[in-house]
């Protein structure tokens, strides 16, 4: 009896750690990335969070309503996403479209809660915040929607996560965009600095 209630301890215990894993990562990988944004800042350059990483800090994106902030990465290939947001497009400047995309299960959970009207802004590297407002949330289907970024209006923000939210199929081809206006910008409709066409709405997220 003793050894069946250990196995079965053991067993709760090593599911517990294996569910909590990929969570526990995203939230101490963001310590370490708030580090490696502020020396970037500090330093006006580059600066990746550990020294094999493949990506770095490009920004930061707070959600005041939500009380939520993260660091967001360059580039959205499947390592740079494990670790926080990736900004899949949008300069420097942050002038023109910028999108971000992230998973529904750890950073982009909080993208549920947005409704029309939230508040979002993002910090450059020179430390200038920009601020948005969100237009709409919608739900679209990768296998046939693009997002064709020569039609946005100028200053639009999108995020993008996988939906549903609480699905267990992480390969769904379902997803959750927020769009979002730089304030001011929410009536000029101009091509886009920086935009290239038509994208995919980040298959494989």
């Amino acid at each position: 009896m003793s050894r069946l209630l250990l196995l079965l301890i053991t067993s709760s215990a090593t599911l517990l750690v294996f569910g909590l894993w990929i969570p526990l990562k995203a939230v101490v990988a963001q310590e370490l990335l708030e580090m490696a944004w502020a020396e970037s800042q500090a330093r006006q350059t580059e600066s990746r969070p550990w020294p094999w990483a493949d990506t770095w800090p490009v920004a930061k994106l707070s959600m005041p309503e939500l009380g939520d902030s993260m660091i967001v990465l360059a580039g959205v290939h499947g390592e740079s996403l494990a670790f926080g947001p990736g900004q899949m497009m949008g300069a420097e400047s942050q002038r023109g479209t910028v999108i971000i995309a992230g998973h529904r299960d750890t950073h982009f959970r909080p993208l549920q809660y947005l409704e029309p009207g939230n508040e979002l802004r993002l910090q450059n590297r020179d430390g200038r915040w920009q601020g948005y407002r969100v237009q709409e949330t919608r739900i679209v289907d990768s296998r046939s929607e693009f997002i064709d970024t020569q039609n946005l209006p100028v200053g639009t923000l999108l995020l993008v996560t996988c939906y549903p939210f609480e699905s267990m199929d992480a390969g769904g081809p379902l997803r959750y965009v927020v769009e979002a206006r730089a304030e001011g910008d929410a009536n000029t409709r101009l091509l886009s600095q920086g935009s290239s066409g038509q994208i995919d709405t980040v298959a494989g997220l």
